[in-house]
């Protein structure tokens, strides 16, 4: 035990050794994370304490899937479109507004909590391009620990491509996304973030191999300790990147997703809404874009529906025969994709019989390249393929 740990983070190993339940658990560890003070000396107890954390809540959803066969009813939203983006937020920040504003679905608006008490998708237009909306009934303090149907939400959250945070600007948004921020990490959610570069391949025999081992900024006895707490006793391991143990253990956790996310500050027009505003760029504008909006007077939902775009992390691709105008409407593509990837979206055997493809656009040095099938393309991209 370190000496120098504060009089808070004492108090809070006190509740954790006197909680009975699984969530008074969690709550305790958390504080004690927080509290904990941040040199070399407790990396080591950082790092138990949040492999402690990532036991306990694959044990709360253990027990969650085993209750009423399954933990209650289903709430998972079907992807259609290029990409699914959820609204999320706190009860009564205007997510309903929003939605019937980007997607002119069918949708009961009221200025109450909990009008909404299941997930509604919808179908925003932007940019020839079909983006699903799905606004999620609203969070409350505690849905990570199984409050309502937090649990059920999360997992919504958690199948999307990415999230759209909407606070509201008449009351305390940093107040609001520190609840969220909590509730997200309680699920396994990391926002903005990647997962660290490292990989793992399970080997029948040989051992633990790790490649890159001088990138791990630790002890590499705490790394093989991690390993065979994971049951992983023989893999080559390829660390790509300076990493610390905290970094290492998420690499090691598969049950944590990560999604890119903005933040949507509604209720702009809202008398104090320009100070909150300012107070939520200052805590977390260096983390999240955030784009103020009045759903309600229709205010920046143009500007919304880009950054929306943006998000959604996709490009439009037009495709062309020989000799022939470019086909509407386009295909949309994760940014990143290539002509093969294009060719295996027309059709399996544009792909099988792939010979080039010609492109014009910003991704070319002149138009009407000749390219192969590894060719990364970019937004407005006309391609034309040739196939034996």
């Amino acid at each position: 035990m370190p000496t120098n740990v504060t009089a808070e983070y004492l108090a809070a190993e006190e509740e954790y050794r006197n909680a009975k339940t699984i969530p008074e658990k969690i709550r305790a560890l958390e504080k004690m994370y927080a509290t904990v003070p941040k040199h070399k000396g407790t990396e080591k107890l950082r790092l138990q304490i949040k492999r402690k954390l990532a036991e306990l809540r694959k044990e709360l959803e253990k027990q969650r899937q085993m209750r009423k066969g399954g933990g209650g009813p289903s709430m998972s939203v079907r992807k259609e479109g290029a990409a699914q983006i959820v609204l999320t937020g706190l009860p009564n920040v205007g997510k309903s507004s929003l939605m019937k504003a980007l997607t002119n679905v069918d949708i009961d608006v009221a200025d109450y909590a909990f009008t909404t008490v299941e997930p509604i998708p919808g179908m925003m237009h932007h940019k020839d391009v079909q983006i699903q909306l799905v606004e999620v009934p609203g969070l409350v303090e505690g849905a990570a620990l199984g409050k309502g149907m937090g649990p059920q939400l999360l997992s919504v959250i958690r199948n999307a491509d990415a999230i759209a945070i909407v606070v509201d600007l008449s009351q305390d948004p940093v107040k609001q996304m520190e609840t969220l921020l909590k509730e997200f990490e309680r699920a396994g959610i990391k926002l903005n973030k990647r997962r660290p570069r490292v990989e793992i391949k399970r080997t029948a025999m040989g051992g633990i191999v790790i490649n890159g081992q001088e990138n791990i900024k630790g002890d590499i006895s705490e790394v093989m300790k991690m390993l065979r707490e994971e049951r992983i006793h023989s893999a080559e391991i390829t660390v790509k990147e300076p990493v610390t143990l905290e970094e290492f253990a998420d690499a090691l956790d598969e049950s944590l997703v990560w999604r890119r996310a903005i933040i949507i500050a509604n209720k702009g027009d809202a008398p104090g809404s320009r100070e909150n505003y300012e107070k939520l760029v200052e805590a977390y504008g260096d983390r999240f874009r955030i784009i103020p909006v009045s759903a309600k007077r229709k205010i920046q939902l143009d500007k919304l529906k880009d950054e929306l775009y943006e998000l959604a992390g996709i490009i439009r691709v037009f495709t062309k025969s020989p000799g022939e105008e470019p086909a509407y409407p386009p295909v949309p593509l994760k940014k990143g994709s290539t002509v093969m990837d294009l060719a295996e979206r027309i059709h399996k055997d544009f792909a099988k019989n792939f010979r080039y493809a010609r492109v014009w656009g910003r991704s070319v040095k002149f138009p009407g390249q000749r390219v192969g099938a590894d060719h990364v393309l970019e937004d407005g991209d006309i391609v034309e393929i040739h196939a034996r």
